[in-house]
């Protein structure tokens, strides 16, 4: 059992500190630490296979400032498509035009101060402050965004980011700061999807276009979860049966987001009928506990069972139980100092191409025939 198995032996740390590969692949070997290990030496290795790679993004991620993270795992190509909440997206926007988030304190945190705050018209995320003005004149300006003429009109998530992003970037540009994450994809071509599209101020001004409505007024987008769905369905069915591709995902927190990034290979199997194993690649961190149903059908023995992991690649999933704000500035660390950069997939280009074949096997499908044969 030991003959192949790496001793602990890690020299004493001195001043001059290793570089983060060095550090985390010698120093981080027992416990959720070694977890971790695993998690960036997977997250690399998906990466040098070049399999196809989604992230699901759960949580208050952005209002802490790690959109400064994830960018740049997708401007190297690291990143390939994304399910996350609106909220995650929805704050990032912030950012985008020109306002500021504040680092609070354990006394904000433990909730001493909320009667203050809000008579201040200040908003705290656990220890995040925002002024409330932000939050307004974010409103406003998502507002006007989603009254142009080109929301008028059904959409999935996907189309919906995609156009807003085009707006942030613009304004990335106008107030010289870095890209959001919606900005970002917009640039890269990178679908982004939010499975639970009401349940975010995006949504929620979404909505009250459709108050407003009225023959002068637009009544904002249309937006269609089942686009969602079979977007999604189409991308994996493009990369792991027309492509013959390795597919991996990499979540962080749980949720909607993270059920979605895993659901298309039950979607692909089970609804539509097509012989395929499940995602290559798993990576989840998490601070959920399985016996409390918190990671109901996410654990990656448990996808196993539903078909959203192949069974033989087992063997490459990992699950961190910590807390995703300390893990994801590592693992990002970690793959950008190691591994080149990919060529830009540009998914988000290709939805509709990926749609029609999808649509055209199914139909030439025994199952679809069956289908048909039994109404």
């Amino acid at each position: 059992m030991l003959k192949n198995r790496k001793k602990i032996q890690a020299p004493p740390l001195s001043l001059g500190s290793p570089d983060v590969v060095t550090l985390i692949d010698t120093y981080f070997n027992a416990y959720n630490a070694a977890r971790l290990r695993e998690s960036c030496q997977l997250f690399a290795h998906m990466i040098e296979r070049n399999a196809f790679i989604g992230v699901s993004l759960s949580g208050a991620l952005t209002p802490a400032g790690l959109s400064s993270v994830i960018t740049p795992l997708m401007e190297h190509g690291f990143i390939d498509y994304i399910a996350s909440t609106g909220a995650n997206l929805y704050h990032d926007l912030h950012f985008d035009l020109g306002f500021d988030a504040f680092r609070g304190d354990v006394d904000m945190a433990s909730g001493r101060y909320d009667v203050l705050l809000r008579e201040e018209t200040i908003f705290r995320v656990y220890d995040v402050l925002f002024d409330g003005n932000v939050l307004y004149e974010t409103d406003d300006w998502l507002y006007k965004v989603l009254s142009a003429p080109e929301f008028q009109q059904r959409m999935g998530t996907a189309e919906l980011h995609y156009k807003i992003g085009k707006y942030a970037s613009a304004m990335a540009q106008k107030t010289h700061v870095k890209p959001s994450i919606l900005a970002t994809a917009y640039a890269q071509g990178i679908p982004i999807w939010s499975p639970s599209p009401g349940d975010s101020t995006i949504g929620l001004n979404i909505a009250a276009l459709q108050v407003h409505q009225s023959s002068q007024h637009p009544c904002g987008p249309h937006v269609d979860p089942s686009i969602d769905v079979n977007d999604m369905a189409a991308l994996i069915h493009h990369a792991k049966i027309i492509q013959q591709s390795l597919s991996g995902v990499v979540i962080f927190g749980g949720g909607s987001p993270k059920n979605f990034v895993l659901q298309t290979e039950p979607q692909l199997q089970e609804i539509l009928g097509f012989e395929e194993k499940g995602h290559d690649f798993f990576v989840q961190i998490t601070d959920a506990r399985p016996d409390t149903g918190g990671l109901s059908g996410a654990t990656a023995s448990e996808s196993v069972s539903w078909g959203k992991v192949d069974p033989e690649r087992l063997s490459h999933c990992v699950t961190a139980y910590l807390d995703a704000t300390i893990a994801l500035p590592l693992m990002a660390s970690y793959v950008l100092e190691k591994c080149k950069p990919r060529k830009i997939r540009r998914l988000y280009d290709q939805r509709e191409s990926f749609m029609e074949t999808l649509s055209t096997q199914y139909r030439a499908s025994d199952k679809f025939k069956k289908i048909c044969n039994n109404n």
